[in-house]
Order: structure tokens, then C-alpha cells, then sequence
């Protein structure tokens, strides 16, 4: 593949409906996603700072998801909505 050509071919969710209720579990994961990106980047040196400096390895994200702006809560809510929709259109149930 040449060097910026890459074209992101997600599979199409727009077809998919989850179960009510679900908010909860969207959120719990959305949390969890931050967790563990947070945790990575402290396991490479990163630390917070007011601006991202890859150099520096400062990242104003590192805190806690509560304090994160909405935002980038947003964003990991529609990690984990995506992904709950991946799952059911693979066939998989989604149940409690």
C-alpha cells in the first residue's frame, strides 16, 4: 500500500440495534477503554500535561474518565457503542 493512501473500511453498523438498556454497559466499557489506554501510556513514560508533547510524553488525558472533558468521553463511548454493535452483528448475543 502506498504511504498515505490507506482508506479505513469499517464494517457498516448502521443496520444494528441494541438491546435497551445498554447505556450502562456503554458507559462502563467506555471507562474501562480509557483505562487502559492511560495505562499503557503511564507503562511508556507518559505523564499528564496541559498539551501532548511526544517528546515531552505529556498528555492532557491522563486523569481519571470522570475528569476528562466530554469530549474525549464521547469519544470512547463511541468505542465501546461501536464495538457492542461489531459484537451483535457477528451474530453474538448481548444479555445479562
Amino acid at each position: 500500500m502506498e504511504k498515505g493512501k490507506y482508506i479505513p473500511k469499517p464494517i457498516d453498523l448502521s443496520d444494528v440495534s441494541l438491546p435497551d438498556g445498554i447505556s450502562d454497559l456503554t458507559e462502563l466499557i467506555a471507562r474501562n477503554v480509557h483505562d487502559v489506554w492511560a495505562q499503557s501510556r503511564l507503562a511508556e513514560g507518559w505523564v499528564y500535561g496541559k498539551q501532548i508533547d511526544n517528546v515531552l510524553k505529556t498528555h492532557p488525558s491522563l486523569v481519571p474518565y470522570d475528569e476528562l472533558p466530554e469530549s474525549e468521553k464521547d469519544y470512547d463511548r463511541n468505542t465501546s457503542l461501536n464495538t457492542l454493535k461489531l459484537i451483535v452483528k457477528m451474530g453474538y448475543i448481548i444479555g445479562k
